[in-house]
Formats: C-alpha cells, structure tokens, sequence
C-alpha cells in the first residue's frame, strides 16, 4: 500500500508540474499547431501515467480526472479553445485546478438553474465533494455535475443535458465539433452530425476501457466501448426520429421516462458492468476501504490484497 501511495503522490506532482509547464509555454507559444506540438508529450504523458497505479478508487479516479477531463481540456487550450483559455489569461492557481478536477464554473445564467444535485451514487458523491473543496479553495461558484438524471425523457437528454454535465461539455467541443466539421463538406451536415456523435461516444468508450484496465489489468473485450457505441447509435436514431415526426407526435413524460431509465439500466447491466464483476471490482473497493479503516485506526499502511472482506461473501 506504501507504494501505490507514494506512486499517487508523483504522478500528481508530474501532473502539477506539466500543467505548469502548459501555462507557461502560452506566454510564448501562440495556440495552433505549434503550441499543440509543445502539448502533445504531456497529452501522451497523462495517457500512460495511469498504468502506474492498481487500485480501484486510486487509479480510475486518476485516469478520470487527467486522461478524460485534463487531456481534452489541454487539447483545447491548445488551440485557444476551452474553459482554460480566457482573455486575460487565467492565472496558474486556478488554471491547474480548471484542469484537473471536473469543475466549471457557473456564470449567471445558470446561477437561476437548481442547486440540488442527487448524491446516492458514489461518483456523484465524490465530485460533490470535490465541487465542494474546489469552491472553498477558488471563491468560485462552480456548476453541478449531474443534474437529476433519473428524470431524463430521452437518450439526447440523459447524455447531453443531465448525466455528468462536465464530461458532455469537454467532449463537445474536443471531438464532437471537430468531427462534425471535418465530415461536413464530404457528407453534408446532417451525417456529419450523426458521425460526430459515434466518434464521441467511441472516444468515451475508450476512456472507459482505460479505467478498468487500470484497475483489472485484464485483456479488454471491448464491452464497454461496445455499449458507447451503441448509446451513440441509439441517440444518432433518436434524433433522426424526432426530426421525422418533429412535433406531430411525442410521447408523454409518464411513459418516455421510464423507457429511457430502463434502456440505460438494462443496456449498462449487459455490457457495462460485466467488466466490473470480471476484475473483482467489488471485493477491491472493499478491501480498500478495509485497508483504509486499518490505516486511520491504528496508523498502519497495509496492502489491500492482505484484506479479507467477508462482507461479500454468503455463509454456507
């Protein structure tokens, strides 16, 4: 356990230093290909640091927070894009969190937008904590990261609008955009902007795969990317279907809320979650939690793998 502690504490201070590194090259790089060039290596950098670490909650929030969110944003700021590029120029106390946390910040529009957000889930719980710090820490009022997802009416709601705000937002304008453009003039706009949804969906796909890998350590049967692909399949056939019947037909909330509920449940049940059960994700996070109680009860840093968790196991 000492060790994959000490191996947390240098790939963030490898992350903080690169970040000031990216801060600093801006002042004499202007965005474009060529500050893009001098981005690139912490870009491929922050890909692999992740393969340093083993544990669950360690690792995949690691890799969730730089290969996702800080990769894309720095990608962005590349190209003077992105919350990281702004007119003056931010200063590095807030550029380094604006780009390693899933934060943004709330501007006044959506100041009249609801507060609550829903905390049950472990992920929505820690980036409520997190959103928490980082407010203390920026004197910035910063936007929720979901907001009530189990009320979402159709796939295009449910991902763009309601789960893991922060994430849809960066993944926009990183390979949405730059994908719907690219294709525009060889198809035209309307399949280019189903095009662009797959490519999103495929980029997040393989985020994913990364964040089990990181703590399985497994050889990949693409089930996760495969159940990206096929939300960004669904969704491109939503949309196409409710421009065919535009507003002749809709169906009501009672009915499209619970079928889009059950289509994310069900789907995530067949090919999201298999890739947890597989790696033992459950009995990790649980001797990991044991490890942690044993560290702040008696001060001593132990190996979760020297954990039993009985917790998860049915008597005979």
């Amino acid at each position: 356990m000492e060790g994959e502690v000490n191996n947390f504490a240098m790939v963030w201070i490898t992350v903080f230093a690169s970040l000031c590194y990216c801060h600093a090259i801006a002042k004499f790089i202007p965005k474009g290909t060529n500050r893009f060039l001098a981005i690139l290596p912490v870009i491929i950098l922050f890909t692999l640091l992740p393969l340093n670490l083993t544990t669950v909650h360690l690792g995949c929030i690691f890799s969730f927070f730089v290969v996702c969110l800080t990769n894309c944003k720095i990608l962005l700021f590349a190209f003077g894009k992105g919350p990281l590029s702004c007119t003056p120029p931010i200063p590095l106390s807030l550029f380094i969190p604006l780009a390693c946390l899933p934060i943004k910040i709330r501007d006044d529009q959506s100041n009249k937008e609801s507060k609550e957000t829903p905390s049950q889930q472990t992920l929505e719980l820690l980036l409520a904590m997190i959103a928490a710090f980082t407010r203390i820490l920026i004197h910035e009022e910063l936007e929720p990261q979901f907001k009530e997802p189990y009320l979402a009416t159709s796939l295009q709601d449910f991902w763009g609008r309601r789960w893991n705000v922060m994430v849809s937002d960066i993944l926009k304008p990183t390979i949405f955009e730059p994908t719907r453009s690219i294709f525009t003039g060889l198809v035209g706009r309307k399949y280019a902007t189903f095009l662009g949804v797959l490519a999103t969906f495929f980029v997040s796909g393989l985020m994913h795969e990364l964040f089990f890998y990181t703590y399985g350590r497994q050889k990949t049967r693409w089930e996760v990317t495969c159940f990206f692909l096929l939300h960004g399949l669904s969704l491109s056939i939503e949309m196409i279907l409710k421009k065919m019947v535009k507003e002749k037909f809709r169906l009501p909330t009672m009915v499209s809320r619970p079928l889009t509920v059950m289509y994310v449940v069900g789907t995530g049940i067949w090919l999201f979650f298999p890739p947890f059960s597989r790696g033992n994700a459950e009995v990790k996070v649980c001797q990991e939690y044991r490890a942690f109680v044993e560290f702040v009860r008696n001060g001593r840093l132990v190996s979760p793998n020297d954990m039993s968790c009985p917790y998860l196991y049915l008597p005979n």
